[in-house]
């Protein structure tokens, strides 16, 4: 089987990828446990790809079920080197409307408990995070949502919260008045482990309605909101296509040498079980 070098992470209403030719479904064991679902792997506009339902097919896993860890090792595994993750977030901006596409440059965690980095048991490593999403990436994204004819705002600060049920009208507020841009309930995991894994990462953020905060809220009906998420999910498969295609084959960022630095553990304090464990994330530097 090939490598596949372009992972797509589907959010919710997008559980597949037409186009995909040569397709076939990979199911991946990891030192974490099973991922979401078995990855669909095939060419995409030229490009191997894999493809992961984040909450599985049709929808059985609310944010915080979802096993990051195994999503994220499974698409290394595969060879995957570059992700585009797709979410349907709320804005937290009256600028930023139902159906526009929001590539955010940031992260802000409000989730609670969850498991967010591959290491510990003996092994210890800090990665720098201040610039959590690959330019690389979100270039091609913004040339996609451009050659695609839909609005997109590239920057501002995605929110994960920890879900399921929504914000109350207090907290939407608190997190406007933080500055923040929209708000979800998964890619700050994806993007920790993504860095974690040496694998470039960016957001395809598809906004589907206001948050709670804005005056409109309470009369939007769920057919409106389901009439929204359709259409994203429509446009952002046009996108994706178009972000494969003009994809670089050759990476020059920095993501793939993020652990360079950050193994603080003394290499010869690690145990050999530990090592296993994480010797496709840390092979290479032992």
């Amino acid at each position: 089987m090939p490598k596949t070098e372009i992972g797509i992470i589907g959010g919710s209403g997008l559980y597949n990828m037409p186009g995909l030719r040569r397709a076939r479904e990979v199911r991946v064991a990891t030192p974490f446990g099973r991922p979401s679902d078995a990855y669909v792997v095939g060419e995409l506009e030229g490009r191997n790809i894999a493809f992961l339902s984040r909450h599985g097919r049709g929808h059985v896993l609310t944010p915080s079920e979802i096993n990051f860890r195994a999503n994220i090792y499974g698409l290394k595994k595969l060879g995957v080197t570059r992700i585009i993750s797709i979410s349907a977030v709320g804005s937290l901006r009256e600028e930023l409307k139902p159906a526009d596409m929001v590539l955010p440059l940031q992260f802000f965690d409000r989730t609670r408990g969850r498991v967010s980095t591959f290491f510990g048991g003996g092994l210890v490593a800090h990665i720098s995070f201040a610039d959590p999403v690959c330019d690389t990436v979100v270039d091609a994204l913004a040339g996609a949502c451009k050659a695609s004819g839909v609005v997109h705002h590239r920057g501002g600060t995605y929110l994960c919260m920890e879900g399921p049920a929504f914000s109350t009208k207090a907290e939407s507020n608190v997190y406007r008045s933080w500055g923040m841009d929209v708000i979800g309930m998964t890619n700050l995991q994806e993007a920790k482990l993504a860095r974690e894994a040496e694998i470039c990462y960016a957001t395809l953020a598809m906004v589907t309605d206001y948050d709670c905060w804005h005056a409109d809220h309470d009369a939007v009906t769920v057919e409106q909101i389901i009439d929204t998420l359709n259409r994203n999910v429509e446009n952002a498969q046009k996108i994706i296509r178009e972000a494969v295609r003009a994809m670089p084959r050759e990476r020059t960022c920095k993501c793939g040498s993020a652990l360079v630095h950050a193994i603080i553990t003394d290499r010869k304090k690690v145990t050999p079980a530990t090592r296993r464990k994480l010797a496709l994330l840390v092979g290479k530097y032992f």
